[in-house]
């Protein structure tokens, strides 16, 4: 697991994908690549039309549709390798001095990250793509997929870049979470960042425990850290505890239950993301 890999489109969230994934490789003194996936909506397949437009069809119509077809295609290759010069060109820019790559791919971004795993140190995405631009609070119809299928660290981007000063542990003790502080606690990404704790529930002397090793394990890798446990829903008490201290990152476990209670009572993950204000580390 050696790169930074951020995921880039036509959309506007592209300029801020590039700008986090070059602070990540920075802190990280990670080696960055850009992805462009063209996806199969956007290139065409081989098709004969000629049974559809029937026997009285001219040839020059055919032609003339595989041609257009074949500029489309060409098109929107050339599109994305400019997109692609221009991201690199921006984290040179940005102050990126591990080496910078592109990849242009054809097919399924899931599948293609799939493929890409075990070369991904850090994926960075927007919440929302170029097809869900106006889209509010909506998230991408990629994002999503990408999420559940990744086993690796993947960082979910507002629209707009701020360099991260303090971030916001979500902890419940799990041992997803517990994996979350002992990444941040060894991770280059967050060195010298005030990190916060954050624990919803009820006030038990097994929470404070929890906690406890949490702040000790933190403090223990040089981190200054506040620990706090809070009732309440999750989301609500997150995002209002984002508020109030001025939070830039939250890093939390990505849907930790099964697919049939997420269905009855909803994915806290998934809402987090559409209503976070700032970039989601989301780890499995």
């Amino acid at each position: 697991m050696t790169h930074v890999i951020a995921c880039i489109d036509g959309s506007s969230i592209a300029l801020a994908v590039c700008d986090y994934a070059a602070w990540a490789s920075r802190q990280m003194d990670a080696p960055l690549n850009f992805l462009h996936v063209l996806g199969r909506s956007e290139y065409p397949v081989p098709t004969d039309l000629s049974g559809n437009i029937g026997l009285g069809s001219r040839e020059h119509l055919l032609q003339e549709l595989a041609e257009l077809d074949e500029k489309r295609s060409r098109l929107a290759l050339e599109q994305g390798r400019l997109m692609l010069d221009a991201a690199k060109a921006r984290a040179v820019t940005d102050g990126v001095v591990s080496p910078i790559t592109s990849r242009q791919r054809h097919g399924e971004l899931v599948d293609t990250l799939i493929e890409l795993e075990n070369d991904i140190r850090l994926l960075v995405m927007g919440r929302q793509g170029e097809r869900s631009d106006s889209a509010g609070e909506h998230i991408g119809s990629h994002l999503e997929n990408v999420v559940r299928t990744l086993h690796r660290p993947i960082l979910v981007i507002p629209a707009d870049y701020s360099e991260p000063q303090r971030i916001l542990i979500a902890f419940d003790g799990s041992a997803t979470t517990r994996k979350a502080v002992e990444m941040v606690a060894s991770s280059p990404l967050f060195h010298g960042l005030p990190c916060h704790v954050l624990m919803v529930g009820a006030d038990k002397a097994e929470a404070h425990e929890q906690l406890n090793w949490a702040r000790t394990t933190l403090e223990g890798a040089g981190f200054e850290v506040t620990a706090s446990l809070r009732a309440g829903q999750v989301e609500d008490v997150l995002c209002g505890y984002r508020t109030e201290h001025d939070i830039d990152l939250i890093v939390m476990g990505a849907y930790g239950h099964s697919k049939i209670r997420e269905f009855l009572v909803g994915s806290t993950t998934t809402k987090l993301i559409r209503q976070s204000r700032v970039p989601l580390l989301l780890l499995r």
